[in-house]
């Protein structure tokens, strides 16, 4: 039997019955077009969740500072001056340094020095010391006010900033009266509100004070934490240069906390969303296949006289095997085409109300009529050759 001969009765045999070989296929359709979507929506996802990423977490870098060791006059490692030179690196957009202690991260705060009995006239919040340039660091806003500038830093001024919210907190809604606030028995005159911040978020509910009066009032002095935020693809490079310009000689002592490699972290997404659902793929191809098997097997048993006529003619087993054979491949392989058709529509559409961008590899459009045509071949293998085994006799006989 000629090539051409054999398809020609495989595809006959395949649309003889067209209904049960449509629902045959549908096995293999979902299967393969779950295996695209994973595959795509994982990359698309991956692609767009590194961008969110990259907008946020890939341009933060912070650079902890230890503290000094105990001696009579105790040098810290970093000044506050220093921030002005990694603001001169390449690629940073802003910076800060922050000062706190074990000592000033319970303190007993209140709105007013009136003391009456049996009401709560305080609240317990952290108190540090900030650059002048942390309402851009932390990406926060003043939502009342305005933040200290240098040269309340310059004059030692006694004035607070508050988080939101601990001004909720304390009652405080307006900065317009100078409210004040009370820390061990001292009296700082609030003159903003830092509301909004992305990073170090426990400074909603903190005292910020500047640096020059922490110091002189509360023994706050020494820079612990420098926030930093880049431009996009600058952070690895200012995450080895801040430690040499906030402590020149002694940048090993610092300790660096940069994001890591975007590159990782699509990986990382891809790797988790393919996992996921690769298994409901391969599930459905599983149902597929056995399926296309179950449906070839009841196709042998009821073309049982045709084998045997076949076989009193002059058919070879491996020709009625073949052509069993083909039908399963040809019936894997349509599904293997509409599954990648329909998954890639799918994937398409939901990139698109999700405003993404798409990532197709071409290499799906090519692979899924593959992998179908695969799969078809492995489920026609037992139906195929159990008709190749039957004698031309007994199935004539049947």
């Amino acid at each position: 039997m000629d090539v051409r001969d054999l398809w020609t009765e495989a595809l006959a045999g395949v649309l003889a019955r067209p209904l049960r070989s449509a629902l045959t296929t549908l096995g293999t359709v979902l299967g393969i077009t779950t295996l695209v979507i994973t595959i795509g929506v994982s990359s698309t996802a991956g692609n767009q969740i590194v961008g969110r990423f990259d907008a946020l977490g890939a341009t933060s870098v912070t650079v902890v500072v230890p503290p000094p060791p105990p001696s009579a006059d105790p040098v810290p490692l970093v000044d506050w001056s220093g921030v002005r030179a990694v603001a001169r690196l390449a690629g940073v957009e802003s910076v800060a340094a922050i000062a706190d202690s074990q000592e000033t991260a319970s303190v007993q705060v209140r709105a007013n020095d009136v003391v009456a009995p049996g009401e709560v006239t305080g609240q317990t919040m952290a108190v540090v010391a900030a650059s002048p340039t942390l309402p851009a660091a932390v990406r926060g806003r003043m939502t009342a006010g305005r933040f200290f500038d240098d040269g309340d830093v310059s004059r030692h001024e006694r004035v607070a900033v508050v988080g939101d919210q601990a001004a909720r907190l304390l009652g405080i809604g307006s900065v317009e009266d100078s409210p004040a606030v009370f820390l061990k028995g001292q009296a700082y005159t609030v003159i903003g509100v830092l509301g909004g911040a992305e990073r170090e978020q426990r400074l909603a509910t903190a005292v910020i004070l500047p640096p020059t009066t922490a110091a002189d009032r509360l023994g706050l002095g020494t820079v612990t934490r420098v926030l930093i935020n880049t431009a996009l693809g600058a952070a690895d490079q200012v995450a080895h240069q801040a430690p040499i310009a906030l402590a020149p000689g002694a940048d090993d002592a610092l300790a660096v906390m940069a994001p890591p490699d975007p590159a990782d972290a699509r990986k990382g997404v891809q790797g988790d969303v393919n996992g996921l659902f690769l298994v409901l793929g391969l599930v459905s191809l599983v149902v597929g296949a056995i399926g296309i098997a179950n449906v070839t097997l009841v196709t042998v048993i009821e073309r049982i006289g045709e084998i045997g006529l076949r076989r009193a003619l002059g058919a070879s087993r491996r020709q009625v095997a073949g052509q069993f054979l083909l039908e399963s491949t040809t019936i894997g392989l349509l599904g293997g085409v509409v599954g990648a058709a329909l998954g890639l529509v799918v994937v398409v559409a939901v990139s698109a109300v999700r405003d993404w961008t798409p990532v197709l590899d071409v290499r799906l459009a090519f692979g899924a009529p593959v992998a179908g045509a695969l799969v078809g071949l492995l489920a026609g293998l037992y139906p195929s050759l159990r008709a190749a085994r039957m004698e031309p006799v007994d199935a004539l006989r049947s």
